[in-house]
């Protein structure tokens, strides 16, 4: 056979993904980081002001977390950056302590991150329930159209019919042609149309100063000491968590609306790295933005990390290079996006009366739990925990009355035979003692457990109990039926868990 040889090149091209040689997918990219780029500007600026910090702190952190996240990051296409979880947790400590700190905490943040994505911890996701998800989801509609509001409190009323005008941009201009993202047309008509007729409305200038320069690394001015540690310690484990937690729960987002996996641990690492990263240049830290990768993923139709490098690296581009033309931009503009989003982010199906009539009652009550938690704290972290508790609490309630036991008489008096059926721990087993007659019961009594499951040690005592109240009055029994799982844990527990 002939000899065929590969050159490097081919090589290459072999290992580059498909889409690199697709100019449509190119243009979407392109064009999805331009408009995330324009609403990440307003978001990072606000974000800045909870934290407490200069908006480049912000602008700086939304560059350095996009670009090093569609490196590491695991989940394509989703957008993080500067967000109010993470300033809400490190604006006390700015406040209190200075600057120097929040920056060491941010670094401190992204460590933990690392430590806890290596120990697994994105495996705690199969632990949260899709009506918690359904509520993740509807409440973070409402947090994204709530912090719209106070930019249409006291405005000129040209704000209204701007906004009006953007929405009605979303809705039509796609029927015309779908090249070109709805939201980057109306974004740079509103614009044109201020500009040129001189409309006085809010701008994105009007929400601070854009940078001038790129950002530079260093490290954090405080001292390295044992009290310093201390004292950011608390900060950065609760950064390090919420940021994951919101990540997490938005690549699993994600991961549903686009109908591909991710890797959740690679997505826990990397999100410390790009904390790390932010830190080391001066940023306030972040997580993924979940109202931005709507933008990104739902309305402009973005699947790869090309989108995510060129929101970040758009984002300065914008506020060094064009920042005079960006400071123009009307917010109404960025409004009218953000309400859009809030609106194909809501999962409307799941409030249609049809669905609430074949619900349980539980799924509801978790839903709803989430939203009012999420809502009520503007914390999606809290919302998610809480709605997760419920969600067990309501589970274990309704198994723990699954555990049946039916008796069967000898016909010849001198024994009984009980079956037990359904999954045997904490909750169901305490009912257990109280289902054997144990005075009038025969002197031989069989407990047949191969319909059960024992998941712990509160099962093992139980059962030992009930040997025990057949032993006080002279009786014997007998345990069969049990699988290798149960028969394990049982001959390990049995006659050890109480005092004699």
């Amino acid at each position: 056979m002939p000899c065929t040889t590969v050159t490097p090149a081919a090589r290459l091209r072999g290992l580059r993904p498909g889409w690199l040689n697709n100019p449509k997918v190119w243009r979407t990219e392109v064009l999805a980081g331009l408009v995330v780029a324009l609403a990440l500007i307003p978001e990072a600026i606000s974000f800045s002001i909870i934290a407490g910090v200069d908006p480049a702190v912000g602008l700086f952190a939304s560059f350095t977390m996009a670009v090093t996240i569609s490196i590491v990051g695991g989940r394509r296409a989703m957008i993080s950056a500067a967000t109010g979880a993470v300033a809400l947790v490190t604006g006390p400590l700015n406040r209190e302590h200075g600057f120097g700190y929040l920056v060491a905490a941010v670094i401190l943040a992204g460590l933990i991150q690392v430590v806890l994505g290596t120990l697994g911890v994105a495996k705690l996701m199969r632990f949260v329930p899709r009506s918690v998800m359904v509520g993740f989801v509807n409440a973070l509609a409402v947090l994204i159209f709530m912090a719209q509001v106070p930019e249409m409190h006291d405005v000129p009323w040209a704000v209204y019919p701007l906004i009006i005008g953007g929405l009605a941009l979303m809705v039509f201009f796609p029927k015309v042609t779908k090249v070109i993202p709805a939201p980057l047309v109306s974004i740079v008509i509103l614009t044109v149309i201020t500009v040129a007729a001189g409309i006085a409305v809010p701008t994105v200038g009007d929400k601070g100063a854009l940078p001038s320069s790129l950002p530079v690394p260093g490290l954090p001015d405080v001292p390295f000491t044992m009290a310093t540690l201390t004292t950011i310690a608390p900060y950065a484990l609760a950064m390090a968590l919420v940021g994951l937690m919101e990540s997490l729960m938005t690549a699993k987002l994600v991961d549903d609306i686009t109908d591909t996996p991710s890797s959740k641990t690679r997505e826990s690492i990397g999100q410390g790295i790009a904390n790390i990263v932010t830190g080391s240049f001066g940023g306030m830290g972040g997580c993924a933005m979940i109202g931005q990768t709507m933008i990104n993923v739902k309305v402009s139709g973005a699947r790869t990390r090309l989108s995510t490098f060129l929101a970040g690296s758009f984002l300065m581009v914008l506020c060094i290079v064009f920042g005079p033309v960006v400071s123009d931009i009307p917010m109404a503009a960025l409004v009218a996006v953000m309400v859009m989003v809030s609106f194909a982010t809501f999962d409307w199906h799941s409030i249609a009366p049809k669905t609430l009539k074949r619900m349980p009652v539980g799924e509801i009550t978790v839903m709803v739990i989430t939203v009012i938690c999420v809502v009520a704290t503007s914390n999606l972290a809290i919302g998610v925990v809480v709605g997760s508790i419920t969600a067990m609490v309501i589970f274990a309630k309704r198994v723990a009355h699954l555990a049946n036991v039916t008796a069967v008489n000898d016909p010849d008096g001198d024994s009984v035979l009980y079956s037990v059926t359904g999954e045997l721990f904490f909750a169901s087993s305490n009912d257990l003692v109280t289902q054997f007659n144990y005075v009038t019961d025969p002197g031989k009594v069989v407990i047949d457990l191969s319909a059960a499951h024992i998941w712990d040690a509160s099962s093992v005592a139980a059962l030992d109990a009930i040997e025990t109240k057949y032993a006080q009055r002279g009786k014997t029994v007998e345990i069969i039926g049990l699988n290798d799982p149960s028969a394990d844990l049982h001959g390990k527990l049995t006659g050890e868990l109480t005092s004699h």
